[in-house]
């Protein structure tokens, strides 16, 4: 049987995990040690924030993201893209996927502006009354909620440490689009 040699841990994790856009790790620390905190308290944020956006889906058989949009939309009546992308703090191209569902559904309709023919105007239904009425709260609701809760100089460096964390993954380039909706070919 021919005898295998043993690579150093850091080449065999930069064999795995290094792509393109994961850089090849540098630095003496153990990646475990250095980060465990780190990963314990994003596996707590991913697995709430999962089973809450779960929560949703069992009761409105709709996505949490598009469970935010429609509350946006029931709260501001004839509301246009661009302020709803405004409101979630995202782009107008992702929201409109999610209004297109939501119409798809029968939950909003969208219909020309009596005032500017030029801009498409966003509705909820009945139907959507019907699902906000029995819906949980919304878990980026919650999200901005608890970041709201927080002290301006803590959330400075929550943004400050994310941005960093981005980076260093090379996730910084991405487009974001609304939390917990896929984005087509995903």
């Amino acid at each position: 049987m021919p005898r295998r040699t043993r690579e150093s841990p850091d080449a065999s994790v930069r064999s795995r995990h290094t792509t393109a856009a994961t850089p090849a790790r540098t630095g003496s620390a153990p990646p475990v040690a250095a980060g465990a905190d780190v990963i314990r308290q994003l596996r707590c944020l991913e697995r709430g924030l999962r089973l809450v956006s779960r929560e949703v889906e069992g009761s409105t058989t709709i996505s949490a993201a598009q469970l935010f949009v429609l509350e946006i939309v029931a709260r501001q009546p004839a509301t246009s893209l661009a302020a709803v992308a405004a409101e979630t703090h995202t782009d107008r191209s992702s929201v409109s996927v999610v209004i297109e569902r939501l119409v798809a559904r029968g939950l909003v309709r969208r219909r020309v502006s009596a005032a500017d023919r030029r801009r498409s105007e966003v509705h909820i239904t009945a139907a959507g009354r019907r699902v906000l009425a029995r819906a949980p709260t919304p878990p980026t609701v919650r999200l901005l909620d608890a970041v709201a809760s927080l002290s301006a100089p803590s959330r400075q460096r929550l943004a400050e440490g994310l941005a960093q964390l981005n980076d260093a993954l090379g996730f910084s380039t991405a487009r974001p689009g609304l939390l917990f909706e896929e984005s087509p070919g995903l």
